[in-house]
């Protein structure tokens, strides 16, 4: 399944990733790992030899007496006496050693001058053998330019970050959508991906240079089902460690037993980390990380939703927590900042509330909104900065105007979906155009003008339940959505008929 995605701005990441180079503590911390997994392995094969050997010590000893004689009478030479038998032995011993001295093959491997080879001879070096392909310089060059091709990005290509787990093995894939060319054809396929040590819940894509916060980089942060966030270099490819991680598990106690203890505390990591009351870092969660939200204006600045019922406000560039907001009584699935007004965020949880709150005045009294069910998204209108939507478990989506103040009338309530409606998306160029998405596996766009919502087009994407969708800022006319199928779609808008009436002057495409 793919449990979230975002769009990657194309100008922020390189055309060519780079290889990562592990560190010394990473390549060691990789060898204390694998050492305590062997050692559970161990203890399973010494309990299976224990059993094996139980079974061989229980063997009847007068069986094994005759096994032993049925086996050397089959080894007896047949016919003659003894002195045959030896005769005949030494003989064929005779006739080996013969053999092998004509084959010379203690020299087998020895080269010899000029002496013609398989595939050509010293005297016509064009024609030379190369054990190993990248010792071959034409047929290097051309595995070298192989690859280099297959991981440029052309300036053309649209970008997409996916959080997938399929067999209990999670990844954060980056997926390239090639839009169509004249002949109306499209590709979609992942460019690499990065092994995640927990099963991930929530994403945000981020430009913020951790080094210089002046320059840009191409970044993701992950929420997991554990309380650390993990931020990760998109350009590096094969990357073993985040940059940096935000909270999570305390490190743990150093012992006078030193590396047997380290050993023993890294082969009780994983339940350790199941028990409640776990020991995290300070400004840590203390549990699953459900919601992400990048702030723009403020790009060293990252929002996250716990289900531990708080709200943190990050600063990446330092990896402290800033500011803890305790005021949802439920687990904190959505955090949304204003478009506008950089320090509002937005929060939605399990509580059925809404709620409104400035970072600036973090113990000030949140504006707060009730629903019909636990929130599910939300998302600002970056055409109206004040008006918010929030969509629920039961799948309506409700719509408030900040202005009103707390507890005031929603502007419209949409029965969106028959099952909990998971993503809102506004169309970043088109005003009044939303996207909704749902378990009951259907993308929806509405038209939401004058407050008055009407359906323009629905699509099944074939991804399963849609737990995912969102429009591109850059190809407008492009919606990604994904879900328990496991597959990223991208659905072209404009190839809707109702979709290209309405709103083809916002969304028209553009041309290389």
């Amino acid at each position: 399944m793919i449990s979230a995605l975002c769009w990657i701005a194309r100008e922020a990441a390189k055309d060519v990733p780079v290889l990562s180079e592990p560190t010394e503590e990473e390549l060691k911390e990789l060898k204390e790992a694998a050492l305590a997994g062997a050692g559970d392995e161990d203890d399973d094969e010494i309990d299976a030899d224990e059993e094996d050997t139980s079974d061989d010590e229980d063997m009847d000893e007068a069986a094994q007496v005759e096994k032993a004689k049925a086996m050397a009478e089959m080894l007896r030479p047949s016919g003659g006496g003894n002195e045959d038998a030896k005769a005949s032995t030494s003989a064929g011993l005779g006739n080996i050693d013969a053999a092998m001295a004509e084959l010379d093959m203690e020299h087998y491997d020895d080269e010899e001058g000029d002496v013609p080879g398989l595939f050509g001879t010293g005297k016509h070096p064009g024609m030379a053998y190369h054990s190993r392909a990248e010792d071959d310089p034409y047929l290097a060059k051309d595995i070298s330019d192989s690859d280099d091709e297959e991981l440029t990005l052309k300036k053309t290509d649209f970008l997409i970050l996916a959080a997938r787990n399929e067999d209990d093995v999670s990844h954060l894939e980056v997926w390239v959508y090639e839009d169509m060319d004249e002949t109306g054809e499209s590709n979609l396929y992942v460019h690499h991906d990065i092994i995640l040590p927990a099963f991930p819940l929530s994403l945000a894509w981020m430009d913020c240079n951790l080094a210089d916060t002046t320059a840009t980089a191409n970044l993701a942060a992950v929420g997991s089902i554990s309380p650390a966030i993990e931020i990760w270099d998109l350009d590096v490819l094969d990357a073993v460690e985040p940059l940096v991680t935000l909270g999570g598990e305390a490190p743990a106690a150093s012992t006078a037993d030193g590396s047997a203890s380290e050993g023993a505390a890294i082969k009780k990591k994983k339940k350790k980390s199941k028990k409640k009351g776990l020991s995290v870092k300070e400004g840590s969660h203390e549990d699953a990380v459900l919601g992400l939200s990048w702030n723009r204006d403020f790009r060293n600045v990252l929002a996250s939703a716990s289900a531990d019922k708080t709200v943190k406000v990050w600063d990446v560039a330092s990896q402290q927590c800033q500011h803890t907001l305790t005021h949802h009584k439920g687990k904190v699935q959505a955090v949304a900042w204003n478009p506008a007004e950089a320090p509002v965020l937005l929060s939605g949880a399990f509580d059925k509330v809404a709620a409104l709150a400035d970072v600036r005045v973090p113990d000030g009294q949140p504006l707060t909104w009730k629903v019909s069910a636990d929130v599910e998204a939300l998302t600002w209108s970056p055409h109206a900065p004040t008006t918010f939507l929030v969509s629920s478990e039961d799948g309506l989506v409700s719509a408030y105007d900040a202005r009103g103040g707390a507890g005031s009338e929603p502007l419209f309530r949409l029965a969106a979906h028959d099952a909990a409606t998971c993503a809102l998306s506004f169309n970043p160029a088109a005003p009044n155009l939303l996207a909704t998405a749902s378990t009951d596996n259907m993308v929806k766009l509405w038209d939401v003008a004058d407050n008055k919502p009407s359906l323009v087009a629905a699509q099944d994407l074939k991804v399963g339940a849609c737990f995912t969708a969102a429009f591109c800022r850059e190809a407008p006319w492009l919606l990604a959505a994904a879900g328990a199928a496991g597959t990223v779609a991208v659905w072209d808008v404009l190839t809707n008929a109702a979709v290209s009436n309405r709103y083809n002057k916002h969304l028209r495409r553009q041309t290389a």
